[in-house]
């Protein structure tokens, strides 16, 4: 197939993922207790920053890691960058590269994925009792009454998906010229959280130099914690 051809395919795909985050999101606009969700998320963010306090320490893999906690797994509000993204879909086939609209699906098939397991757990931790006060055994028995394993699989397959095509894009000298060139008029018309993502994301992964290491290092141990909840009700704290 040709890259207008693919392009086009991924734009289309793009719309339908925008469309469904904004329904998950519109689902619960009305729930009467709403910080329950960004409760949860800080929560999973501060497991992430324990298990990759390494990476966090390591001057290379620091800016990627700091990357894929704040951007892709962590507490940020994406709603604003997804309505940036639905407005210009179109646009974005004509100008960006297959590759670069790629990390844009994939992104935004991570955030409604990551909106969609949310919600279940939040539900999980309500009926518990413990979404107002998460600790680790009540977040275990949640995940677990959850199930959904074959998602949990996919949301890490999709780290590993984005990581990759971040690297290849960092490859093609064009991307890093055209970001730039992007950034004023990009915040002029609204769209500044868009370029933000795909600018930090380039960033990030081009001070790594070479992502293979960094990207086995999180799918091995995102695959052997969501194992060992699954396996053990009274699987220990990670890190």
């Amino acid at each position: 197939m040709k890259e207008d051809g693919d392009k086009e395919a991924i734009g289309r795909e793009l719309a339908d993922c925008i469309a469904e985050a904004r329904q998950l999101r519109a689902a619960r606009a009305g729930d009467p207790e709403p910080d329950d969700y960004p409760r949860l998320k800080e929560y999973q963010a501060a497991r992430l920053a324990r298990s990759y306090a390494d990476l966090l320490a390591s001057e290379r893999y620091r800016p990627a890691a700091e990357f894929f906690l704040s951007d892709l797994y962590g507490p940020k509000d994406f709603r604003t960058r997804d309505e940036e993204l639905e407005r210009v879909v179109p646009v974005m086939v004509r100008v960006l590269p297959a590759r670069a609209l790629a990390t844009l699906l994939e992104a935004v098939k991570m955030d409604t994925l990551s909106e969609s397991l949310d919600t279940d757990m939040v539900l999980a931790l309500r009926r518990a009792g413990g979404a107002k006060a998460i600790d680790w055994p009540a977040y275990v028995a949640a995940y677990r009454r959850c199930g959904r394993r074959k998602d949990r699989e996919q949301q890490i397959a999709l780290v590993d998906q984005i990581g990759k095509t971040l690297d290849r894009l960092t490859r093609m000298p064009l991307i890093r010229v055209s970001l730039k060139l992007m950034s004023g008029p990009a915040h002029l018309a609204g769209l500044g959280a868009l370029h933000d993502f795909l600018q930090g994301g380039f960033d990030a992964f081009s001070a790594m130099k070479g992502a293979d290491e960094f990207l086995a290092i999180v799918g091995a141990r995102e695959t052997a914690l969501m194992k060992e909840l699954f396996a053990n009700p009274n699987a220990g704290y990670p890190g």
